[in-house]
């Protein structure tokens, strides 16, 4: 047989403390209802000031942010303009350094242009020099073979075969001498001028102005402006009157009688 089960007795004591549950929690909803009216029966001058104050908190923390932001960009505008200050510095240092070097260069271009053109006046004179040595010991050839030509006469056929051949030869010289610059001087019926001539004779003569070149005796050559040997010439001078003896004994006479006197 099963058992019946036994159902549980409610004591006195058990009823008081379920009571004393239920007063508790009414008295919980009491307040909550108080609090409620409370709030809510307060006079709106004092939620306004509330709600004042909370708006005036934000207010205070933005103007100290705002101040600390203001030192903060003042410190980070200090730093850079100081920075600014040390870049300018150091690019004015840089722009000197290359305007330093910019005139070294400039002199070192001076410099090497100069020596490039000494150096290359240097080489023309001494091209120049070798050349006037040269054709200076090749004009008396010149000279002897101008002299034969003048000289000799051929009577024969031979020997108008030998005076054309080495014609020939002193033809295929002065070409040679013409090729390098060398020009054979002309200064008859020119003035005589020292730097170009030197008088060996003078000639009494009235067919030509004083100080005349008549005659070439030695021709001259100029390389360029360059004169490798004077020509050496004859120059006109006046005649001088010719006296008659009738003439001297008239000028003795007068002579005489101015003694007198």
């Amino acid at each position: 047989m099963i058992d019946e089960q036994k159902q549980p007795e409610i004591t006195l004591d058990d009823r008081k403390s379920t009571s004393a549950q239920y007063e508790t929690n009414e008295e919980i909803t009491d307040r909550e209802s108080s609090t409620v009216d409370n709030w809510a029966s307060q006079p709106e001058s004092s939620s306004t000031e509330q709600t004042k104050n909370w708006e005036s908190a934000p207010t205070n923390l933005t103007e100290e942010s705002e101040s600390d932001l203001l030192k903060e960009n003042e410190q980070i505008i200090t730093t850079l303009q100081q920075e600014n200050a040390n870049l300018k510095q150091l690019l004015d240092q840089q722009s000197d350094q290359t305007n330093a070097l910019k005139a070294q260069y400039a002199r070192l271009a001076a410099d090497f242009d100069n020596f490039r053109k000494r150096t290359l006046k240097e080489k023309e004179n001494l091209e120049q020099q070798a050349k006037i040595s040269v054709i200076s010991e090749l004009l008396p050839v010149v000279d002897n073979f101008e002299r034969a030509r003048t000289q000799i006469k051929p009577a024969n056929e031979g020997e108008k075969a030998i005076q054309n051949s080495y014609q020939g030869v002193y033809k295929t010289l002065v070409d040679c001498l013409k090729r390098l610059g060398v020009s054979a001087m002309r200064p008859e019926g020119q003035p005589f001028d020292p730097n170009l001539h030197e008088a060996m004779l003078r000639e009494s003569t009235n067919e030509y102005p004083e100080g005349t070149v008549i005659e070439q005796l030695m021709r001259g050559y100029v390389l360029g402006e360059k004169v490798l040997r004077h020509a050496m010439v004859k120059v006109a001078v006046p005649q001088e009157p010719v006296i008659t003896s009738e003439e001297e004994n008239l000028a003795e006479d007068n002579q005489l009688e101015n003694t007198d006197s």
